[in-house]
């Protein structure tokens, strides 16, 4: 079986989104559905999933000049799943630092 969870997203609008509506943003697998990042997300961290919504984000076209000329290429796509929690859980990505 595949890993599903990738890692999760730390960023200060996903920080601003888990204040406010106890929503947390993960990048996961291409090939995950949303029942398998739900079950994936119960197992890991022993909480209730309300929702799971997913973002298939793709790679940006990138170019950067160098003394051989000029290089093109594109960064990865990868998968988003924001997934909503029960009320009054929480998840704590700090506690095995």
């Amino acid at each position: 079986m595949q890993q599903i969870l990738i890692k999760p997203l730390i960023t200060e609008k996903m920080t601003t989104d888990q204040e406010r509506n106890n929503a947390y943003g993960f990048v996961v697998a291409l090939g995950a559905n949303k029942i398998e990042i739900k079950k994936a997300i119960e197992a890991e961290y022993g909480v209730t999933v309300t929702s799971v919504r997913t973002v298939r984000v793709d790679g940006k076209a990138r170019q950067r000049y160098t003394k051989t000329g000029m290089v093109k290429g594109r960064t990865n796509q990868y998968k988003k799943a924001i997934v909503s929690i029960g009320e009054g859980e929480m998840i704590d990505f700090y506690e095995n630092i």
